[in-house]
């Protein structure tokens, strides 16, 4: 990876819909160029998907939280199908070390969130992390 393709990589992070002529300025490299650059990176999948972030505090839910779930009586294929029915869950990660899963929701409210912790206690024991802020979001 070159020191452009890494710039073409920080600008699309920053905004996936920039146009090519302007971030071709950025590399000073012509649109067709940064087109082509861009063709190779998502064929070498290093680009696998242009995604979109949602303010989801805008959309009514201003609690965020980290779960760690340790799961009880080997029970890890319960606890992924019954995850799939939250659509507030950002992401849920199988980890290493004392916590077997990690996992972010956001909620409405923190009998929201209470709900959520009791009807993973047939699964997994849990702890629980609010999220204040997003000091890398701030900078």
């Amino acid at each position: 990876m070159d020191f452009i393709n890494e710039i073409i990589l920080k600008e699309l992070k920053e905004d996936s819909r920039i146009s090519m002529s302007e971030l071709g300025r950025r590399v000073h490299l012509s649109a067709p160029a940064v087109r082509e650059r861009i063709r190779q990176l998502e064929e070498q999948n290093v680009i696998k998907r242009y995604t979109l972030d949602i303010n989801k505090k805008a959309l009514g839910y201003p609690i965020d939280a980290i779960v760690e779930a340790t799961i009880k009586n080997n029970r890890y294929a319960d606890f992924k199908e019954h995850l799939k029915v939250y659509t507030n869950i950002d992401f849920c990660y199988r980890i290493s070390g004392e916590s077997c899963f990690l996992l972010k929701g956001y909620f409405q409210s923190f009998p929201d969130v209470e709900q959520f912790i009791d009807a993973l206690q047939p699964y997994a024991h849990t702890k629980t992390n609010f999220i204040f802020s997003d000091i890398c979001e701030d900078v």
